[in-house]
């Protein structure tokens, strides 16, 4: 018998939990199990090609909206009813979970499934803490399981006594590793001279989506620090968004330009992160950061903010954490401070990636035990 799961996520663009999502995709075992999603966008996404091609459907609906509830639990509903039946239904929405887990509960779906990915967003406000008191309410109402890739997400979206509630459980991420581990180290060397990377330079690696939340910002002030300290320095900026023209132009205007690689939305993580020296995460907020697992894989020391969740340390002696607040001087000398110090013992990676939970064996038998698939 093959079993389905409808994973409710805005779109499949390269994010985290995207990501995510695809590894344990890739990793499962799809002839017992398909993987189908359900989009509030319209518009074409990084990983639709790849789902289709692994067996998955895609669907859409209308954006999310709190203002029109029952329309919205009607259409996911719908949806559920067609394409179904579905073992379980598992959402990725932050608080509008609530609206994909009513719907679930509608169409008899025994297995419904919020998980938190994030600590925090971008909203304020009176309006902001009524739809969360609303939405946690309906999450709470009609989930049968509460996932969270760390305890603070966990009590961002569920609140802090629920994560006490037998219905959580914590979830490590999954991330594919092992090629990252054993990269063609001949591809990375292509790559550095491609981009002009030279033996002495001092490079310091960032992916992400390019918004205020990641703080690049900061991150090109650092650039302009180290530069100013005659360091041979280069930032690689994996990714791309709504921020890139302003991210160019601070740039120019620090006159780093020449320091600063724009390398886009990239396949081969691998060897971007093993062509690195430092790997520097400024975040104002995460519900972990998927990418300092994989940052952590290549033997990175990682100069995270404090809004790094402890879950992500693989306890491999590279994390160094800083406040904002410290400023990018200190940030500046930490990184020149940990320059040079990679972990380079591939099975200490490996045990650490297993000890830690993180490992593709541990996360799959706990996904599948979730779902009550044997």
């Amino acid at each position: 018998m093959k079993y389905k799961v409808l994973h409710v996520v805005g779109g499949m663009g390269k994010g985290g939990t995207e990501t995510m999502l695809m590894n344990v995709y890739k990793k499962i075992d799809r002839d017992k199990i398909q993987f189908d999603f359900l989009y509030t966008t319209n518009e074409e996404t990084y990983y639709d090609k790849g789902i289709k091609k692994l067996g998955g459907n895609i669907f859409r609906i209308d954006s999310l909206n709190i203002f029109n509830i029952n329309k919205m639990v009607n259409q996911i509903s719908d949806c559920i009813n067609k394409n179904g039946p579905y073992k379980a239904i598992h959402a990725h929405t932050l608080f509008n979970c609530g609206i994909a887990m009513k719907a679930a509960k509608k169409s008899g779906v025994n297995i419904r499934i919020s998980h938190a990915h994030t600590t925090a967003d971008n909203e304020v406000g009176l309006a902001r803490k009524i739809y969360i008191s609303l939405m946690r309410k309906l999450i709470l109402d009609n989930s049968t399981n509460l996932l969270a890739c760390s305890d603070l997400a966990g009590e961002y979206l569920f609140g802090t006594e629920n994560i006490k509630s037998d219905k959580y459980t914590m979830f490590p991420n999954l991330i594919s590793y092992e090629n990252i581990i054993d990269v063609n180290h001949e591809d990375v060397e292509k790559f550095k001279i491609e981009n002009k990377l030279q033996k002495d330079d001092l490079v310091i690696g960032h992916i992400g989506t390019f918004k205020e939340s990641k703080n690049q910002k900061f991150l090109l002030k650092i650039v302009k620090v180290l530069k100013e300290k005659n360091k041979n320095v280069k930032l690689l900026l994996v990714g791309d968004g709504s921020m890139r023209d302003e991210l160019e132009s601070m740039c120019r205007n620090l006159d780093i330009s020449d320091k600063v690689i724009f390398a886009g939305i990239r396949d081969d993580i691998d060897i971007i992160l093993n062509s690195m020296d430092v790997f520097v995460f400024p975040s104002t907020f995460e519900g972990l950061g998927l990418v300092l697992l994989e940052a952590q894989a290549a033997g990175l020391p990682c100069v995270v903010s404090e809004a790094i969740q402890p879950e992500a340390d693989l306890q491999l002696g590279l994390f160094s954490k800083l406040n904002l607040s410290d400023g990018v001087e200190s940030w500046a000398n930490k990184i020149i401070e940990v320059y040079r110090k990679k972990e380079t013992d591939k099975q200490r990676i490996l045990d650490a990636f297993d000890k830690q939970g993180y490992s593709t064996e541990k996360c799959i038998s706990k996904l599948l035990s979730i779902y009550k698939i044997d």
